[in-house]
C-alpha cells in the first residue's frame, strides 16, 4: 500500500526513472548468457509505459493491447518458477534451447516487442525534448515510422495511420504528463533523465536480441 500511495504522488516518468535505476545496473558484456535483467522491475517499467501511452489516447490502443499481452506472457512464465525466471535472460535461454524462440506465442518474441515499444517511447520523448512545439501527431507518426512500422504488417500500419487523427494537441498531452507540483521545466528534466537511462539499456538489450537471432523478426 505504501508503494502504491507513493506512486500516486509521482508522475509515471519519475516512477519509471526509479525502476530504470535498477535495470540500468545491467553491465555490458560479450557473454550475453551471463547478463542479468531483473524480470519484475522490467515488467513494472512496461506498466508505466502503458500509462504514458494511455495519455496519447485511442491512437495507442492497439500498441497498448500488444504490450499488455506480451507482459502477461512473461508474467505467466515468471510465476511458474519465480526464482529461476527472476532473470529475464533465463526465458530466452530456455526457449533458445527448446527451439521455440521464434514462435508467435514465445516469451522471446514478447520480450522483443516490449523492447520495440520502449524504442518507440524513447523516440517520442526525444522529439518532445528537442522541440516542445512540434505537433504531437507528427512526433508520434515519426517515432512510429522509425521504430515499429518496419516490423508491422500492412494491417497494423493502416490501423495506426487512421488512429493518428485521435492524438491530442500538444498542450493537452503535456498537461496530462504533468503532476500537480510540476512545471514544464521539471517535466523536460524528467524526460531527459528517462532517455539517458533507457538509451544505453536498450542498446545492450538489442545486442542480446541479435545474439539470440530475434532482432529481425516481424509481426506474425
Amino acid at each position: 500500500m505504501k508503494r502504491k500511495r507513493e506512486t500516486e504522488t509521482r508522475s509515471e516518468l519519475r516512477s519509471a526513472i526509479e525502476e530504470l535505476s535498477i535495470l540500468a545496473k545491467v553491465q555490458p558484456s560479450d557473454n550475453h548468457t551471463a547478463i542479468h535483467i531483473p524480470t519484475k522491475p522490467f515488467l513494472h517499467v512496461c506498466t508505466l509505459i502503458l500509462q504514458v501511452l494511455d495519455k496519447i489516447g485511442p491512437t495507442m490502443a492497439v500498441l497498448r493491447q500488444d504490450i499488455h499481452q506480451n507482459m502477461q506472457r512473461l508474467e505467466i512464465l515468471w510465476e511458474s518458477d519465480p526464482a529461476k525466471y527472476s532473470n529475464l535472460i533465463e526465458m530466452l535461454k530456455k526457449e533458445d534451447s527448446e527451439g521455440n524462440r521464434r514462435k508467435g506465442t514465445s516469451c522471446s518474441r514478447a520480450f522483443l516487442w516490449l523492447i520495440r515499444s520502449m524504442d518507440f517511447m524513447v523516440a517520442l520523448l526525444q522529439r518532445l525534448v528537442k522541440d516542445p512545439e512540434q505537433n504531437i501527431e507528427q512526433a508520434v507518426e515519426e517515432s512510429y515510422n522509425i521504430t515499429l512500422k518496419p516490423w508491422h504488417g500492412w494491417i497494423s500500419s493502416a490501423a495506426f495511420k487512421v488512429a493518428l487523427k485521435l492524438v491530442p494537441d500538444n498542450k493537452t498531452f503535456i498537461s496530462l504528463l504533468l503532476t500537480k507540483d510540476q512545471n514544464y521545466d521539471n517535466l523536460k528534466e524528467d524526460m531527459q533523465t528517462l532517455i539517458s537511462l533507457l538509451v544505453p539499456l536498450l542498446e545492450e538489450i538489442h545486442s542480446i536480441l541479435r545474439f539470440y537471432r530475434l532482432d529481425r523478426l516481424k509481426s506474425t
